[in-house]
């Protein structure tokens, strides 16, 4: 089963999970609590329930897939992933708007603190699959290149953050993945 991890401000139930669940079928897109400890927490949960091969994560998402990834030796597919979530998103404090729903939350001090624990330093090798636009208008996508340097990381020229035609690299998410659940090794 596949896990897909939604950014900041996002919900389990965008255009990336369905694109997915069209795709692949057997996709698990829940909505994650606000609070980053909370959210590994039950994301943890999830991965200790559930026969889960592989972890697809977008910006903020894509951190987690990260650290979930390499705590638990999950292959991972990173989209346009935040790398330093505890610096990018001190412009989000305060209140702010789920993008799917409208839904209210609040984005504390403290939670930038809790990111700053779950940074990976050293990657395992050929872990993650990252794919990077250089259009998005979020992240420097060169960050992201930087510190997944020891993965396969592919980069398209323009698109923006929200990697909006995910549907032209299924096949290579599949790939990825492997025949067998996720267990080849590239």
């Amino acid at each position: 089963m596949v896990l897909y991890i939604h950014g900041f401000a996002s919900c389990g139930e965008g255009n990336k999970s369905r694109t997915l669940k069209k795709h692949l079928k057997d996709v698990m897109a829940p909505n994650l609590p606000i609070r980053p400890k909370e959210a590994v927490k039950y994301l943890d949960e999830i991965i200790a329930n559930n026969d889960i091969d592989m972890l697809v994560g977008s910006s903020l998402g894509g951190f987690y897939a990260t650290y979930l990834g390499q705590k638990h030796n999950k292959r991972g597919v990173l989209i346009n992933p935040s790398v330093r979530p505890y610096n990018t998103l001190k412009k989000s404090l305060g209140i702010n708007r789920r993008f799917c729903d409208g839904a209210e939350f609040e984005w504390k001090e403290e939670y930038l603190k809790e990111l700053l624990n779950l940074d990976v330093k050293n990657l395992r090798k050929n872990l993650f699959l990252v794919l990077l636009q250089t259009g998005d208008e979020v992240l420097d996508y060169r960050e992201a290149l930087k510190k997944f340097s020891n993965q396969r990381c592919v980069v398209e020229y323009g698109g923006n953050h929200r990697f909006e035609n995910i549907e032209d690299y299924i096949c290579m998410i599949k790939n990825f993945r492997g025949i067998d659940g996720g267990n080849r090794a590239f």
